[in-house]
């Protein structure tokens, strides 16, 4: 997989590349703004690590107008500590905000959650139906059905579902599937909590044997059923 790092520091960006090789991720790296603009637009990165304060074209400048032709998730590191860049920068649409100094093992982890949120099983993409167990999924009309009967749920569960469906197997700690469904700052563990066991109680899934949904003590939750069955 294909990573992208904006960095004008040398050292960094050294250090940065060498934990993401040891992670069998392909580092392109860049100095400048200009030069990581016209990289972004000739290939398909899976992620991008832009930092604020380049040259040519700053950071923030980058962020802005990749999103107007890139979906790629891009993950801003800077020196910058203070609320209003951090906010700036993810309105812009950055997906996340590394403060300098940071321990590259922390940016390598925070690169791979955006593996896993942005590419969901590949023999799950472009159906339309999928079906779990007795549970019918129709993603045109966003809706569940349990033997033909309409499965009613809340936007969110059905968002809930449908994610952890898309990447089966993969574990995802309570703090990610709420950045993921609700994407709004304040993490609230226990509205994830109430939307699992919700989602849990309407699939009649019990939570000491689960068949769709599986808590990972210590972790967070997986998604389990095989497509098909």
């Amino acid at each position: 997989m294909d990573v992208l790092l904006v960095e004008d520091d040398k050292a960094i960006a050294t250090i940065i590349t060498d934990y993401l090789k040891k992670e069998n991720l392909c580092v392109t790296w860049c100095e400048d703004g200009e030069t990581g603009l016209k990289k972004l637009k000739e290939h398909a990165y899976k992620v991008a690590i832009i930092d604020l304060m380049l040259p040519k074209k700053d950071g923030l400048s980058l962020c802005k107008e990749a999103r107007t032709f890139s979906s790629v998730p891009i993950i801003v590191v800077s020196a910058k500590q203070t609320d209003v860049d951090k906010i700036q920068s993810l309105e812009i649409g950055a997906d996340d905000y590394v403060t300098k100094p940071f321990s590259p093992s922390e940016l390598v982890a925070r690169v791979k959650v955006q593996l896993r949120r942005h590419s969901p099983v590949q023999s799950l993409q472009g159906e339309n139906e999928l079906q779990f167990h007795e549970v019918k999924v129709d993603r045109r009309g966003r809706q569940l059905t349990i033997q033909d009967q309409p499965l009613v749920l809340t936007a969110k569960e059905y968002q809930l579902f449908l994610f952890l469906a898309e990447n089966r197997g993969t574990v995802f700690t309570k703090e990610e599937l709420y950045n993921q469904i609700w994407n709004s700052d304040g993490f609230d563990s226990r509205t994830v909590t109430v939307h699992i066991k919700n989602l849990r109680d309407k699939l009649n899934d019990r939570k000491k044997a689960p068949r769709f949904i599986e808590t990972v003590w210590g972790i967070g939750y997986k998604f389990i059923a095989t497509p098909g069955a």
